[in-house]
C-alpha cells in the first residue's frame, strides 16, 4: 500500500519532512490588484507585506484550480500510489477542503481522503508530519485518518492581530468584533473554534494580550506543556515572536517551541504584525 500525502502552501513543516518523496504541496492563489500569485511559487512571506502595504485594493485569496488538483491526483496515481490523504487549511478560512471532499468521490483512479485540519500553518503541519510518518510505516489510509482525527481534537490556535479590519474585510470574522475593537482600542484574543476564527477575550494592549496567550496555552488547554509542541507564528513580526518564544522558555526551558511565519494567504486575512500561538501534541502515541 502506497499512500501519498497532499497539503497546501499555508502549511509549516519541519525541514526534515520537506524532501519526502510522497509529499505534494498545492500552492494557494492570492490576488493583489488584479494580479494572481501562487503562494510559495512566485510570492513569499518576505516580500508579501511590502506588496500588501502598497496595494490599491484589499488582497483576495482563491481556491486552487480544481482542474490542476485533478491533474495532480491523477499524476500521483500514475506513480503507483493507491491512495491520497489530502490535508488542508481550515474550512472556516477556505472552502477548498469541502471542494475536495466532493471531488474525491468522482475519482476512479485513486482513493482520496480529504481532511479538514480546522487550523493552518504549524498545527496543520503536525497533522501532515504524522501522516507522512504513518505512511512510511505502511499504515492503512483509513487508520491514518483515524489517528489524524484523534490528533486534531488536541490542536489549538490563538491569535492577536494588530488590526481586525483585515479579518472583517476578508469575511473571516464578524463585524461586531471589529467594532468593539475600534471603540475600545483593545487587542482582542482570537481563537480557532471548530475551524472558525472567533473572538475569545478582550485585552487592552498587545503585550498584555500576548502574555494572556502564554497563560492560556500553558495552563488552560487539555494538553500539558510537557505533551505539547508550541508554534509561535507571526506576520512579519519576528522580533515580537522571538520575545514570546523567550518568555515561554523562561517559564520552562524544556518546552518545545518553534517560530514560524504565516504565509501570504493567511497574512492577507490577519494583517501585518499579527502573532499567534499554535499547540499540537508532541506525539500521537501519548494520546492513544
Amino acid at each position: 500500500m502506497k499512500t501519498a500525502i497532499v497539503t497546501d502552501s499555508t502549511v509549516f513543516l519541519k525541514d526534515e519532512y520537506l524532501d519526502r518523496d510522497n509529499l505534494f504541496i498545492i500552492p494557494v492563489p492570492i490576488i493583489i490588484d488584479d494580479q494572481m500569485f501562487m503562494e510559495g511559487v512566485d510570492i513569499m512571506a518576505d516580500t508579501f507585506y511590502e506588496q500588501l502595504n502598497n496595494a490599491k485594493e484589499f488582497p483576495k485569496t482563491s481556491q486552487p484550480s480544481v482542474g490542476e488538483v485533478i491533474e495532480l491526483y491523477e499524476d500521483i496515481a500514475s506513480k503507483g500510489y493507491d491512495s491520497i490523504i489530502s490535508i488542508h487549511l481550515s474550512s472556516g478560512i477556505s472552502g477548498f477542503v469541502r471542494t475536495l471532499q466532493g471531488l474525491s468521490k468522482e475519482l476512479a483512479s485513486i482513493d482520496v481522503y480529504a481532511f479538514d485540519s480546522l487550523l493552518t500553518t504549524g498545527p496543520m503541519g503536525k497533522l501532515v508530519e504524522v501522516a507522512l510518518d504513518l505512511s512510511q510505516e505502511a499504515c492503512q489510509p483509513e487508520k491514518i485518518v483515524e489517528k489524524l482525527t484523534l490528533l486534531r481534537n488536541y490542536l489549538e490556535g490563538f491569535i492577536v492581530v494588530d488590526d481586525l479590519n483585515h479579518l472583517v474585510r476578508g469575511g473571516r470574522l464578524r463585524n461586531g468584533a471589529a467594532i468593539i475593537g475600534t471603540l475600545l482600542k483593545i487587542k482582542p484574543i482570537l481563537k480557532f473554534e471548530e475551524g472558525n476564527i472567533v473572538l475569545s477575550e478582550k485585552v487592552r494592549s498587545q503585550k498584555k494580550a500576548l502574555s494572556r496567550l502564554e497563560d492560556i496555552v500553558l495552563n488552560e488547554i487539555s494538553l500539558t506543556p510537557e505533551q505539547s509542541t508550541f508554534y509561535v507564528i507571526h506576520c512579519n513580526n519576528l522580533e515580537v515572536a522571538e520575545r514570546v518564544q523567550n518568555e515561554l522558555l523562561t517559564i520552562d526551558s524544556t518546552l518545545d517551541v518553534t517560530i514560524c511565519e504565516f504565509g501570504p494567504v493567511i497574512g492577507a486575512h490577519l494583517g501585518e504584525k499579527a502573532v499567534a500561538i499554535g499547540v499540537a501534541p508532541k506525539s500521537i502515541e501519548a494520546l492513544s
